[in-house]
């Protein structure tokens, strides 16, 4: 079973991912509302793969990406963006990213891509 962290600033979004992940694949270990929680959850609960929205208070995903590999560089971390966000996904792929997924989300496309890192 993959312990999973979930930061996004938008609890709706976070239940989203909670209620769309299979619950014998994925244990969700922690959850963060910011960038700079999501980082120190990190620190904290070590998972085996983070899903990071780019657009959060206090620090964004992109920032909390790099940070997260510079404690570790072996992190799995996917990106969350929203549609018209390409330029912000390539920045977040150079830090680090292991892959990305695109809101809306498609169920399939969100199992398939954290089973496969």
């Amino acid at each position: 079973m993959r312990k999973i962290l979930i930061a996004d600033d938008s609890l709706f979004m976070r239940q989203m991912l909670k209620e769309i992940l299979p619950k014998d694949l994925f244990e969700i270990v922690g959850e963060a509302s910011t960038g700079k929680e999501a980082v120190e959850q990190y620190k904290a609960l070590k998972p085996d793969l983070v899903t990071m929205d780019i657009t959060m208070p206090d620090m964004d995903g992109i920032t909390a990406v790099a940070k997260i590999k510079e404690l570790d560089s072996k992190a799995k971390i996917v990106m969350v963006s929203a549609m018209g966000q390409k330029p912000m996904v390539k920045g977040a792929l150079e830090a680090g990213a292991s892959d990305f997924i695109v809101k809306p989300f498609d169920k399939d496309r969100i199992i398939n891509t954290l089973s496969n890192l």
